[in-house]
């Protein structure tokens, strides 16, 4: 990957030598945290993260299938206890991976990022308080899925972790697509992300469409249009391959009052968007895009597969990219996608560097290194298992 695809992160700003030992962490009740001192500290954090808003987080955790409930690790001020200074919503290692160690891990269903959420001025500060207060509950280690990896917030947990003469372990390090809507010209973009016969493609697949009957394509933003239009998508998603794996949202009961809270919660904050794809009216593509700050995150996508030969997945995404080119609000999106993957790839040329960050909590202790290169082993483990799986199936398809 070039330099020219990375994106250039803010970086972290140091806090005054005074307010050095001024925030302390507790562990709370995710569902008992304040609301608007939340609310406050995602407004003024260093690096968005949709995903542990209040009106996100609390209904994952306590509403959707995979929830188990959760906990919090809260950084407040020393001075102004009721100020936020750190967020992040935690489980056992138990609830996570089925292991008896002390270990807490920032892990919460349909959620592609686990970067804390940090006060801006006081960063550093606050990633410290956020280890220290993992080490009071008796944790040995704190474990980041899927954190950013390149952002101002995993600079200030290196500094917190240099104050602390402790060195993180990571794991699963991969790039995932990401579009930087600062450019000033879609099209040129797109001709050296897709190449110039892969979008003349393009153009004639929707063009064809066309040739049905009328393509539109549209944006569900307030709260009174977003209802129908979740309901739209869920449908669209349950005739596809998820589907048939039963893994779509609104195939479970659970699933689906979680995401209706989050569209309802973060709806009517403008946080919250349904884009679709018509034809003659029948939704044939749509995506759930989520906000925060300048950031957009491209949460979910689902298309008519009766339709796969005009690409109505990737119509809607060259349409998305545009409108987010367009709107000076927006700096970055996040594909929120596995790495490699096959549609957004190769539309999105930026990168952003995903990992697990697992974290000893304790100086001179050879437990939190252990526990880390424990979970580590499992993870291998297992994607060496399904591997297997994988391929024993394939043998067994070219046989029959």
């Amino acid at each position: 990957m070039s330099d020219s695809a990375m994106l250039t992160m803010p970086t972290a700003r140091a806090m005054p030598a005074a307010m050095a030992k001024l925030a302390h962490a507790q562990k709370l009740d995710i569902a008992t945290v304040p609301r608007g001192a939340w609310e406050a500290l995602c407004a003024a954090s260093i690096e968005p993260n949709v995903f542990f808003d209040p009106g996100y987080a609390v209904p994952a955790a306590t509403m959707a299938s995979g929830g188990k409930g959760a906990d919090a690790l809260v950084a407040h001020d020393g001075i102004n206890p009721g100020r936020m200074l750190g967020l992040l919503p935690v489980i056992s290692a138990w609830q996570a991976y089925k292991l008896p160690i002390p270990a807490l891990v920032a892990l919460q269903p349909y959620s592609p990022l686990s970067t804390p959420v940090l006060d801006a001025e006081h960063a550093i500060e606050a990633a410290g308080a956020l280890i220290d207060g993992a080490a009071a509950t008796g944790a040995h280690l704190l474990v980041l899925p899927d954190m950013m990896l390149d952002g101002p917030v995993a600079m200030a947990f290196q500094a917190a972790l240099a104050e602390r003469g402790l060195t993180a372990l990571t794991d699963h390090t991969h790039q995932r697509a990401a579009f930087d809507a600062t450019i000033t010209d879609t099209d040129d973009y797109l001709r050296a992300s897709m190449g110039t016969k892969r979008l003349k493609e393009m153009r004639r697949l929707r063009n064809r469409l066309g040739d049905d009957g009328e393509v539109v394509f549209s944006v569900a933003r307030s709260p009174l249009t977003i209802a129908p239009a979740l309901e739209r998508f869920l449908a669209l998603e349950a005739r596809g391959w998820k589907g048939d794996l039963g893994t779509g949202l609104g195939q479970s009961q659970a699933d689906t009052a979680f995401i209706t809270a989050v569209a309802q919660d973060l709806g009517t904050r403008g946080a919250f968007e349904v884009v679709e794809l018509t034809l003659n009216g029948a939704t044939v593509a749509a995506g759930l895009v989520l906000r925060q700050g300048d950031r957009a995150f491209f949460f979910k996508i689902a298309y008519d597969e009766e339709l796969a030969r005009f690409s109505p997945g990737v119509q809607l995404t060259l349409e998305l990219t545009r409108r987010f080119a367009a709107n000076p609000a927006i700096a970055l999106v996040d594909s929120t996608a596995a790495a490699g993957h096959p549609m957004i790839d190769h539309v999105w040329a930026q990168r952003l560097s995903v990992g697990d960050l697992l974290i000893p909590t304790r100086p001179h202790d050879p437990a939190g290194r252990a526990l880390g290169k424990l979970i580590m082993a499992r993870r291998h483990a297992r994607e060496e298992a399904k591997r297997l799986v994988r391929f024993v199936k394939s043998i067994r398809e070219k046989k029959s």
